[in-house]
């Protein structure tokens, strides 16, 4: 198990995951804040009525289950991008357009408890697999959406992702709802 993971340099990801690295770094641990977003997200999710958490900021917007749902999707791709590049699998990962994953998957129809749980068991999945890493495997590059990408940028992206997501949920989602604005779809 690696004692800590190592910043990754601005070549071990695309441009376009700059923030989520960024936020990954604003945390003072990042194996502790791998776990501790499992509690984060039932305190601030967990509570809502199912109601609630169908309630949408603006029509194009997702709802608050289909953020959940979207954080367990990214959370699968990512986590299968972890296990082939720390393997050492030079195998082109692609892409995955997340609208289309977010529509074809009727998340609202799930239960938040549901939501939640899938995303504990993911996380903790991850987090097994991280802790049994040694630190050359953290170093591993692959490719994944056509950009180079290391496995611990992708463990610094598990973090970011889910803290940017939490971000626009404290922002444009649950002040509306805790002041009874928010309405089902």
């Amino acid at each position: 198990m690696p004692n800590q993971i190592s910043l990754p340099t601005s070549e071990e990801y695309a441009s376009f995951y700059a923030d989520y690295i960024q936020r990954a770094l604003q945390r003072a641990d990042l194996f502790e804040a791998l776990a501790h977003q499992i509690d984060e997200l039932h305190s601030s999710l967990g509570i809502l009525s199912e109601a609630q958490a169908c309630f949408k900021p603006g029509p194009q917007e997702w709802s608050i289950k289909e953020v959940l749902g979207h954080l367990n999707d990214v959370e699968r791709v990512f986590s299968y991008r972890l296990l082939c590049i720390s393997r050492n699998d030079a195998t082109p990962l692609p892409g995955i357009e997340q609208d289309d994953y977010v529509r074809e998957a009727g998340f609202d129809n799930c239960s938040v408890p549901a939501l939640l749980q899938e995303f504990e068991y993911l996380r903790r999945a991850n987090i097994l697999a991280i802790h049994n890493m040694n630190e050359a495997a953290t170093h591993r590059l692959g490719t994944a959406s056509g950009y180079p990408v290391s496995a611990r940028a992708l463990i610094h992206m598990l973090v970011g992702h889910v803290d940017h997501h939490m971000a626009s949920l404290q922002e444009k989602y649950l002040p509306n709802v805790s002041q009874g604005k928010a309405l089902p779809n």
